[in-house]
C-alpha cells in the first residue's frame, strides 16, 4: 500500500464526511440533544460507520465473485441498455432534487428533520440515512475501486476500510469535542453552519446523483455505440 493510495483514500473519506448522513444530520442532533444525552449521537455515528464498513466489505468480497458468475450477462447488450435507462433515470431524479428546479415549479424544498429519541431510534435513523445515501456513495465507491485495482489483500484493505470510516466521521467528532470544551459559546456558530449546510445539501445530493447517472450513461454509450456489435 503506497503513500499515494493512503492520501487518496483519506481525501475521499474527508469528502464523504460532508455528506447529509455524516455531517448535516449529526449537526442537527448536536444542537437538538443536551449534553447529558449526546451519547445518543455516538449510537447514530456507530450505526452509519458500521453500515459503510459492511457495505465496503461486501463490495470488496463480492465484486470478483459477481464478475466470475455473471460477467457475461453483465457485459451483454441488454444489461448495458438497462444501465443506460438507469443512468437517464438518475439524471431525471437529480433535476427533481435540485432546489432551483423545485422552486420554479412551486414545489416545496426537500428537508429532513430527524426525530430524536432513544438508542433504537438512533440506530433506525442511522440506517435510514446510510441506506438513502447508497446511491450517492460516489467517494466511497471510488475508494473501493482504488483498493480493488491496487490488488490489496484482506489484511490490507480491512484496516483501510476501518480507517476510512473513522476519518469519515472525524469532523463531527471534532465538532462534538469543541462543543464540549467551549460550551454554549459555540452554539450560534454551529447553528449557522447547520443552516448553511442544510441550504446546500439538496444541491449537493442533486449533483451527486447526476454524476452517478452520467457515469452510467457514459459507460453504457461507450459499449452500445462505441464498438462494433
Amino acid at each position: 500500500m503506497t503513500i499515494g493510495l493512503l492520501l487518496a483514500l483519506a481525501a475521499l473519506a474527508l469528502i464523504d464526511s460532508t455528506s447529509f448522513g455524516t455531517l448535516i444530520i449529526p449537526l442537527y442532533l448536536v444542537l437538538a440533544l443536551d449534553r447529558p444525552r449526546t451519547w445518543r449521537l455516538t449510537v447514530y455515528l456507530a450505526t452509519v460507520s458500521a453500515f459503510y464498513f459492511l457495505v465496503g466489505v461486501a463490495l470488496m468480497l463480492g465484486v470478483g465473485v459477481v464478475m466470475d458468475a455473471f460477467g457475461e450477462v453483465l457485459q451483454s447488450r441488454p444489461a448495458y441498455i438497462a444501465q443506460l435507462v438507469a443512468g437517464v433515470t438518475l439524471i431525471v431524479l437529480s433535476y427533481r432534487l435540485d432546489p432551483k428546479w423545485r422552486a420554479k415549479r412551486g414545489k416545496p424544498e426537500l428537508k429532513l428533520q430527524p426525530r430524536v429519541g432513544g438508542p433504537a431510534t438512533m440506530v433506525m435513523l442511522g440506517l435510514t440515512a446510510a441506506v438513502l445515501e447508497v446511491a450517492t456513495m460516489v467517494p466511497y465507491l471510488a475508494a473501493i475501486g482504488l483498493m480493488t485495482t491496487s490488488g490489496l489483500v484482506a489484511a490490507q484493505w480491512l484496516p483501510a476500510l476501518a480507517a476510512y470510516t473513522l476519518v469519515m466521521i472525524l469532523p463531527i467528532l471534532v465538532i462534538i469535542g469543541l462543543r464540549a470544551a467551549a460550551g454554549e459559546r459555540l452554539e450560534p456558530r454551529l447553528e449557522r453552519l447547520r443552516r448553511w449546510l442544510s441550504k446546500h445539501s439538496a444541491s449537493a445530493a442533486s449533483w451527486a446523483v447526476a454524476i452517478v447517472g452520467i457515469l452510467l450513461i457514459r459507460d453504457a454509450v461507450t459499449y452500445l455505440f462505441g464498438q462494433p456489435t
